[in-house]
């Protein structure tokens, strides 16, 4: 797995790079910090770092990942930034990027095995430990439901999913970025930090629908742990923007199922 272990290199290189100012995202009606927001946001979630440097000078680079973006969210691609473009930015979700090809990891990854361990590294001090070990248990559940998979979870030693807590950089080379924002981020199937979830410890994490509720969050996130992308439907769990209805009538989306199902069967 050195090829994973390459491209996590790649992208935490390239990541640091900077992005060509474009006169399509600079509209006097909008702030610095606008700009600063969509620029970082088509940078982490749109562009592809193998892409930079080789774009023409003649053309505006960040046009394509504004209309991708704007069309992944079902807004009207117009390639130019507009108040509800800026608006869902500023939503806070997952660190995952949200076109698959942008990722740089092969498609159709899923564990060999249905039977998979996990560990929590560590705890968020926001919750109780026992809190935080049934969140865990109800999110991997979700799936285990409409699959034949089994989680199971072991308190040392190297388990296929690494569960966390940390702040900023936190040893990945894909740093947090401080309350709301990214809320968290996970790793496709794969040895070494593939399986792995990490959770910003920046965050008020709860299970209520004060703050941000982990349950939620952990079951969008381990949907990337056995292999899925965001799906661009806002029904689904693999939405990549952050929603808690508080309802304990929990159920996924057909999308969601069908997407699993795909890779693991029923």
């Amino acid at each position: 797995m050195m090829k994973l272990a390459l491209a996590f290199l790649l992208w935490s290189i390239a990541r640091g790079f900077p992005v060509p100012s474009s006169s399509t995202i600079q509209p006097a009606s909008f702030t610095a910090s606008d700009l600063h927001l969509a620029k970082n946001y088509l940078k982490n979630f749109y562009q592809s770092p193998l892409k930079w440097g080789v774009q023409k000078r003649s053309t505006d680079p960040l046009t394509p990942e504004l209309r991708e973006m704007q069309s992944f969210f079902g807004l009207v691609a117009t390639g130019h930034l507009d108040s509800e473009t800026v608006n869902l930015m500023r939503q806070p979700r997952c660190g995952v990027p949200d076109v698959a090809e942008y990722n740089l990891f092969p498609r159709n990854l899923r564990w060999p095995t249905v039977n998979l361990t996990y560990r929590l590294v560590n705890y968020t001090p926001d919750l109780p430990h026992a809190v935080v070990e049934l969140a865990m248990q109800e999110a991997f559940k979700v799936w285990a439901d409409v699959t034949n998979l089994e989680f199971i979870q072991i308190e040392s030693g190297v388990a296929d999913i690494m569960i966390s807590f940390g702040s900023l950089e936190h040893g990945d080379f894909f740093p947090f970025d401080g309350p709301s924002g990214i809320l968290a981020h996970a790793f496709p199937p794969g040895q070494y930090i593939g399986g792995d979830a990490h959770f910003d410890e920046d965050e008020t994490w709860t299970n209520t629908t004060t703050g941000y509720n982990l349950f939620a969050v952990a079951a969008h996130e381990f949907g990337h742990v056995l292999g899925l992308d965001h799906s661009n439907n806002p029904e689904a769990l693999m939405y990549p923007v952050y929603s808690f209805s508080g309802s304990t009538d929990f159920s996924l989306s057909d999308d969601d199922v069908e997407g699993i199902q795909a890779l693991y069967g029923n």
